[in-house]
């Protein structure tokens, strides 16, 4: 299953995701750094650059700081990932940033519940803005 991430909450889409994917199924997700987060822009850099800040520079945790990396960080989130079941289930899931030329001729899916027009407020940040000002700072 191919999913195209554009305009879609990262909650919703990962916790679809993570369902699928323990049902055993392969899942690609493409254009992951469009993807949004809701909530004010400030609040969000906040809590990202504090889990980014968190811990020791050799010793973690440690936290993604590119769009589709921290999709499936999240998507883990959603997994019983210390066991093998979550373990074997998130090895299913790959993320891309872009469209890869290998699925353009492929059937792409989205996913309608996860979409951001069933937002009744334009408070949202894409995942690469959110990489990119975690870097800057």
């Amino acid at each position: 299953m191919i999913i195209d991430a554009k305009n879609l909450i990262v909650g919703r889409l990962a916790s679809e995701v993570a369902k699928k994917a323990i049902l055993g199924e392969e899942i690609i997700i493409i254009n992951s750094d469009l993807a949004v987060i809701t909530g004010p822009k400030e609040v969000i850099l906040k809590k990202y650059k504090a889990q980014a800040d968190r811990g020791e520079p050799f010793h973690g945790p440690f936290m993604p700081k590119t769009p589709h990396l921290l999709l499936k960080r999240i998507i883990r989130g959603m997994l019983p990932y210390k066991f093998g079941k979550g373990r074997s289930a998130f090895k299913r899931i790959k993320c891309y940033k872009g469209m890869p030329e290998g699925f353009k001729n492929d059937k792409i899916e989205t996913i309608e519940t996860a979409n951001i027009s069933r937002l009744q407020t334009l408070k949202y940040i894409t995942l690469k803005e959110l990489c990119n000002m975690i870097k800057q700072r």
